[in-house]
């Protein structure tokens, strides 16, 4: 199998979403930040529906639902858009998803809002993951479910070099 095999990149509003796209979503998501990560939370937070939100699939050649993030409006978690619940499936890891999930996410932000700051909240262990795409911590480390988090932000035209 290729170690970093190239997914096809789907782009979708919740409505948009159909309802083997939603389960997977959703499934993926409690597999990894309620389960693996032990984090006892209301993921289906209610930001998902919001009309501007989108949803980010990364899917395999199988159509599994290989890597995912949600991209938010400016206003809805923080005044400049945002990045969240980054997420690559287990069966994915180790294939270099991250990288070419979060450009196209930040593609994605700069066709939709361009010339726009955008703003993540971040596991702080992954501090330097983020940074490597043109985020810069600007917040101290605080708790968010039980772990460290830092608040990171890109400005607009900021490089992304992975």
């Amino acid at each position: 199998m290729d170690p970093s095999p190239s997914l096809r990149w789907q782009t979708r509003r919740f409505r948009e979403l159909d309802l083997d796209a939603l389960y997977a979503v959703l499934r993926l998501r409690a597999e990894v930040f309620v389960v693996e990560q032990r984090c006892a939370y209301l993921d289906p937070d209610g930001k998902d529906r919001h009309p501007d939100a989108l949803h980010l699939l990364g899917l395999a050649a199988d159509g599994a639902l290989a890597a995912y993030l949600r991209i938010l409006p400016a206003g809805v978690s923080y005044p400049e858009p945002s990045i969240g619940r980054v997420v690559t499936a287990p069966g994915h890891r180790g294939r270099g998803l991250g990288d070419p999930l979060l450009r196209e996410a930040l593609r994605e932000i700069e066709r939709r809002w361009p010339g726009t700051d955008v703003r993540i909240g971040a596991q702080a262990h992954l501090g330097d993951y983020y940074g490597r795409h043109g985020f810069v911590a600007d917040s101290e480390p605080y708790l968010e479910d039980g772990i460290a988090h830092i608040d990171m932000m890109r400005r607009a035209g900021g490089e992304s070099s992975p």
